[in-house]
């Protein structure tokens, strides 16, 4: 495939990460496909995109200051890799985290028909006192 719909890609993975820092969730969901599955760090895989905006909501409301930094981010046609970090502070205790992140698109058109992310949360789960 040409350049352009990897970088068109790239564009679109860009500004959900920009609507997921500005705690955006009805931003976030209309970047998504109307079968998209998100995909957590254990495998977890949710769709339906009004559970999925319920679980943004949810997500921002327990971490205020969530934050995806992206390092390196690597596209090819309608696949967009990135790595970096997240990081935010548990509203009920105050205690903050930051651990290193890879995440994996799947692009179709201008949105997001797929979002996997890949941390070891175990600092995260301590947090909200979950077995790791």
């Amino acid at each position: 495939m040409e350049a352009s719909v990897a970088n068109s890609s790239a564009a679109t993975v860009r500004e959900f990460i920009t609507r997921v820092n500005a705690h955006d969730p009805r931003g976030v969901v209309e970047l998504c496909t109307p079968d998209h599955v998100f995909i957590d760090s254990l495998g977890a895989r949710l769709s339906d995109l009004t559970r999925i905006e319920q679980a943004w909501i949810g997500y921002f409301f327990l971490f205020p200051d969530y934050l995806v930094e992206i390092e390196a981010l690597a596209s090819r046609d309608s696949l967009v890799l990135l790595s970096g970090r997240a990081s935010a502070t548990h509203r009920g205790s105050g205690r903050a985290w930051r651990i290193p992140g890879a995440w994996r698109a799947l692009v179709s058109g201008l949105l997001i028909a797929e979002w996997q992310g890949f941390a070891d949360n175990t600092p995260v789960y301590e947090i909200l006192g979950h077995d790791a």
